[in-house]
């Protein structure tokens, strides 16, 4: 039975590209694949009718021969195959592979395909909870955290082996830490059984680490904790998580912050709010008055008739913004006290004050009545 042109084959012209080749062959080999078309002898003849004719015009050399003889170039090569081309793919990855998409179904090949070893696992990324007050809030501080973790075994440098001896490449996988299931038109990766994914096997395991490569430890890290951290902030130290496995680099460290509340004052954003009691002589008559901030008392005007729940702000007392640019206000609230005993001068001068709040004043307001009471 005579052969069909092997241009035809893949249906690209007689000055097709390398490019357009491959590409014309992928197309036909994923359609017509046997894993793709179980029990089907027809589409079986054009996957292999297909491989072979990109044998041939895929290589330069067997190319020109095949254009300048024919199908009669078979015999100048050496007979049996023609060319000597290979239709046996074992299975769909096999095709990416030729082309360069070799991890599409799973990752990297087996032992039979040219094993590769599994990478070093990164350590796992730790997290310590920090709370802190207020103040140190505001002003930042260095804190010294003791942290548990899995630090690399020093008796044998994390390769879980005693000394003396190595780790063996494990046999299930041939170093690679995954073995290969096929599954119809799939191919799957799954983690080695025999090696759990590390790829080899340890025989006469480290006393001190049990062959874990790690041991727990306790490392003490002074962490600077900078003005204006708030509740959440966090801060990373790269390098100080677990250790890392088969040389893989270690995991970072995540410092979560938690500012603890405040009995006089209350954080929104940078700025801070707080209240501050006064007796009704001083809303009325005014005063002078000193208020607490973080950084100590700050003198504060209360003006004359100031009523019960009037907001006062003071400039550039709140929080300073984390990364130094500026400080927060700080919004102080009045709030009249009201007594709950009285003197017997406290009540007599209430009574007097009592006595004129509803009599209407020709030559003096109400406020200097007041003061002419109060002194």
């Amino acid at each position: 039975m005579s052969k069909r042109d092997y241009y035809e084959v893949l249906s690209v012209s007689r000055t097709a590209t390398e490019a357009e080749i491959k590409a014309a062959y992928r197309k036909l080999a994923i359609q017509h694949h046997p894993d793709k078309n179980p029990d089907n002898t027809e589409a079986e003849e054009k996957f292999k009718e297909a491989a072979e004719a990109y044998s041939v015009l895929s290589d330069a050399q067997k190319r020109a021969a095949y254009d300048r003889f024919g199908h009669a170039a078979a015999g100048a090569a050496g007979g049996g195959q023609g060319f000597g081309f290979d239709p046996g793919f074992s299975n769909i990855e096999d095709i990416f592979d030729l082309f360069g998409f070799g991890d599409v179904f799973g990752g990297g090949r087996g032992a039979a395909g040219g094993a590769r070893r599994s990478t070093g696992q990164r350590g796992a990324d730790l997290r310590y909870d920090l709370e802190i007050t207020l103040e140190e809030a505001a002003a930042g501080k260095e804190e010294k955290l003791n942290i548990p973790r899995l630090e690399t075994c020093d008796e044998c440098s994390g390769k879980g082996a005693e000394k003396g001896s190595e780790p063996e490449n494990c046999i299930t996988c041939a170093g690679s830490g995954q073995t290969r299931y096929q599954q119809g038109f799939f191919s799957v990766m799954r983690t080695c059984p025999n090696c759990s994914g590390r790829g080899q096997i340890i025989r006469n395991p480290c006393k001190k680490c049990g062959g874990a490569g790690r041991v727990e430890k306790e490392k003490v890290l002074e962490v600077k904790i900078p003005a204006g951290v708030e509740t959440g902030s966090r801060l990373r130290v790269s390098g100080e998580g677990e250790a890392g496995v088969n040389g893989g680099g270690a995991g970072d460290l995540f410092v979560v912050i938690h500012v603890a509340e405040h009995e006089i004052f209350e954080r929104q954003g940078a700025n801070l709010y707080s209240a501050v009691p006064i007796t009704f002589a001083q809303a009325a008559l005014g005063a002078e008055i000193n208020v607490k901030t973080l950084d100590g008392e700050e003198e504060l005007k209360i003006p004359a008739g100031t009523q019960t729940g009037t907001v006062f702000r003071i400039k550039s007392k709140g929080m300073p913004a984390l990364g130094g640019r500026g400080k927060g206000d700080l919004f102080v609230a009045t709030t009249l006290i009201t007594p709950k005993t009285l003197t017997k001068e406290q009540r007599k001068l209430l009574e007097q004050l009592a006595e004129i709040e509803d009599v209407e004043f020709q030559d003096q307001s109400f406020i200097d009545k007041v003061r002419n009471i109060f002194g």
